[in-house]
């Protein structure tokens, strides 16, 4: 795998898991030593296990990685900074789509899941901005999702200006 892809993998999962062990143990459901191997680039992880990964990603955001990796091939330099830029990216397509007028905002909070399963490890407090264009055909709306510290509710709710407004105006600076 792509080091650019695998750093975003790594800064994913230290925004939505307390640490990579629980990671580990509870969503991909291997060992820690199979996964630091895999991330070496030693050692490759099954497809189920691949897929779990990309389930991570909206498909608009694992297109998008790709886009970045193919970036750090041609331009070497931008290896440094590859999750900046993915953030970065992601926070300049979402107030684009916010432009048109099309897009759509939801404030997913810990409370929005009904799976027990999900309470089975500690999670960090954070708060998922999702936003996405609807075309009108199932499974293939265009999705960012923006995982954020959960103090962030607190703000939007406070907030004087609707949910697109407070993203349009803030999600730039709170994300990246």
């Amino acid at each position: 795998m792509h080091q650019a892809i695998v750093n975003i993998m790594l800064d994913r999962i230290q925004e939505q898991f307390v640490s990579e062990k629980i990671f580990c143990d509870h969503f991909l459901d291997i060992t820690i030593e199979e996964w630091q191997d895999w991330k070496k680039g030693t050692t490759a992880l099954s497809s189920e296990k691949m897929q779990k990964l990309k389930s991570l990603f909206s498909d608009y955001e694992w297109m998008l990685i790709q886009k970045i990796a193919r970036q750090t091939n041609l331009f070497p330099e931008k290896r440094n900074y590859v999750v900046a830029e993915y953030k970065r990216l992601k926070s300049i397509i979402a107030k684009e789509w916010i432009k048109t007028g099309m897009s759509k905002v939801e404030l997913i909070t810990e409370q929005s899941f009904s799976d027990s399963r999900l309470n089975t490890y500690p999670k960090k407090h954070i708060v998922t901005l999702r936003i996405f264009m609807s075309y009108g055909e199932w499974g293939y709306d265009d999705i960012l999702e923006f995982c954020m510290p959960g103090i962030i509710q607190e703000q939007i709710a406070e907030s004087k200006v609707d949910l697109l407004e407070w993203v349009d105006e803030n999600l730039v600076e709170t994300y990246t």
